[in-house]
């Protein structure tokens, strides 16, 4: 098979001097020299990268004390994966998810559909501060994430290197508040990317394996046989051949994740039960999470503007009649469809603007790579007119008008990294500030502590909010919950149970006590403080003593008979 990969590119740059080297007499030495000199750039080039992409990272996450961010997933990400090290250290692997048992994850359905992360952050849950161990991992992911994408720009030797560098960090500022999530995004594009350097380098045959590793990760693996997807459509249109190679291996592997796999078969049924639920052109049966929402557009573009501008300039300089471009055609496809996916759902903020960069750095490159000046492009004949004495390269006119090109190219360059500059200082600002919004490490840990004082394990919580449910899992795991992690696996167990504790919790019933539990099996009520109406509702109903009460939280207990509703304390 003809091997027609864009190794051109790479040698067209830096590997230029080695290649001048060779052609002036075949001194290795000299070649030699200039390999070892690109070799030790590259070097400091990345090392520099990691130090500050890590700076960064550590700066933002440790912004809170709390594991970041602004929904609780993390917490039941970090606890669920103590669980599994408890597990292994006991001889019950995968230990039971006993949490959420209305739901479908009860203990006979339940379904780690992060199993490998989980995995991964079980060193960090060694920590004697489980919360730090976290922010530790997250930090460390994180890091990892933007520094692949940044090591692909260094690998494939594009120009100015550190302007792409400072791209990314100012991509978006949605994309950075993600990276500081505890939860597998991070993971996920670290292996994206590596999906993505196989199939430039056509080692096709890692794939599979790399998919099988990425669908016990994470449920994006579907973006790693898409990417393989737009591979082999990028080869068909520039070499007009099938390669079927790189989305056989990619889909086997993927098959091969589910299949070999500790939740085999239930873990299919929760994926068509994900697709059914969110990839959906009409409304959402039942309220899900923010992040499957749509932004607005004017939210949209200011939330990732320089991801826009970049995409833009890709568009414009992309040129699809240079087969050297193979590459940026792939992100050209690949990204286009990460920007229509970002347009409906806001979680693919954390996929889209990354990639938005890397298809301008890939695009742009043959408009940075020193493109030859007017005059060196002159035929030999005009410039042996001009010059008969000097070889064309020493004429004054070409060497004038390349350090001019050479002069408006880095102004330009210039220009632009002033711009990323601003622009990331203010996504800086934005993050932070956003982090540092988040609820105290200690938010609901009285109120758990006070259920565990007073309420016999086991016993089912009536929380009035699912996205209450990972810290309530954190510090109180011994308990059993209604709903938690997404509201649609209470819907898609018991809809008409989902109806009606949607009911309950924004104040419509106007005697819950009975209903919660009669049909919900409880006694106890966590609320944070935010359902009023809720509240208002059982305290008058006469069925609820207010047993706990914080800035953070309330609990009430239902009684076992109707009686008159508690007094109103005092001011």
């Amino acid at each position: 098979m003809e091997n027609t990969r864009d190794d051109d590119l790479s040698v067209e740059h830096d590997g230029g001097a080695a290649a001048q080297a060779e052609g002036e007499g075949g001194e290795g030495s000299r070649k030699g020299a200039a390999f070892g000199e690109w070799v030790r750039a590259r070097g400091l080039y990345l090392l520099g990268g990691l130090a500050l992409i890590a700076s960064v990272f550590g700066w933002l996450q440790f912004s809170t004390g709390s594991i970041c961010c602004g929904d609780y997933d993390g917490y039941y990400h970090v606890k669920w994966s103590r669980m599994l090290w408890e597990g292994m250290r006991s001889g019950q692997f995968p230990p039971l998810f006993t949490v959420l048992p209305l739901t479908t994850l009860n203990p006979q359905d339940y379904v780690d559909h992060h199993f490998l992360f989980h995995v991964l952050q079980i060193p960090f849950t060694w920590f004697r501060d489980t919360t730090l161990g976290a922010k530790v991992g997250t930090l460390i992911f994180s890091t990892l994430a933007v520094f692949s994408c940044y090591w692909l720009v260094v690998r494939y030797r594009l120009r100015y290197p550190l302007m792409w560098l400072l791209a990314l960090l100012a991509c978006s500022a949605p994309f950075l508040y993600r990276m500081n999530m505890a939860k597998a995004m991070s993971v996920s594009i670290v292996l994206l990317i590596a999906g993505i350097y196989l199939l430039f380098e056509r080692r096709y045959r890692l794939l599979a394996p790399l998919a099988f590793l990425f669908a016990l990760t994470y449920d994006m693996f579907v973006l790693l046989c898409v990417a393989a997807f737009v591979w082999a459509f990028v080869v068909w249109w520039n070499e007009r051949r099938i390669e079927w190679q790189p989305v056989a291996l990619a889909v086997a592997g993927s098959i091969a994740g589910f299949i070999i796999n500790p939740y085999f078969p239930r873990n299919i049924r929760l994926f068509v039960e994900h697709l059914m639920m969110k990839v959906t052109t009409g409304g959402f049966s039942t309220e899900v999470g923010g992040e499957w929402y749509p932004y607005n557009s004017w939210e949209f573009l200011m939330n990732c503007f320089a991801a826009f501008i970049a995409t833009l300039a890709g568009y414009i300089a992309f040129n699809n009649s240079d087969r050297r471009n193979s590459r940026a055609f792939f992100f050209l496809i690949f990204s286009t469809i990460l920007l229509v996916a970002n347009a409906k759902w806001k979680r693919f903020s954390e996929y889209w603007p990354p990639f938005a960069i890397l298809f301008a750095a890939f695009s742009l490159q043959n408009l940075l790579s020193g493109a030859r000046s007017a005059a060196a492009q002159l035929p030999d004949e005009v410039l042996d007119e001009l010059q008969p004495y000097f070889d064309r390269h020493e004429h004054p006119a070409t060497i004038a008008r390349e350090r001019g090109e050479r002069w408006r190219e880095y102004a330009l360059v210039g220009v632009v990294v002033l711009y990323l500059c601003f622009q990331t200082a203010g996504n800086f600002t934005v993050t932070a500030r956003d982090i540092e919004g988040s609820a105290a490490p200690n938010h609901y840990k009285a109120a758990t502590d006070w259920l565990h004082a007073n309420v016999p394990k086991g016993e089912m919580i009536f929380n009035t909010d699912w996205d209450d449910f990972p810290r309530l899992f954190y510090f109180a795991s011994e308990y059993t919950y209604v709903s938690g992690l997404d509201p649609t696996y209470l819907h898609d167990k018991n809809p008409k149970l989902s109806e009606l504790y949607k009911r309950i919790t924004v104040g419509d019933e106007d005697d819950p006590g009975p209903i919660i539990r009669q049909s919900f099996g409880a006694r106890y009520v966590f609320s944070d403080n935010e359902h009023e109406d809720f509240y208002n509702k059982a305290l008058d109903s006469g069925w609820f003593d207010e047993v706990y009460v914080d800035d953070d939280a309330t609990i009430l207990r239902i009684r076992d008979t109707k009686g008159e509703p508690p007094p109103i304390p005092e001011d």
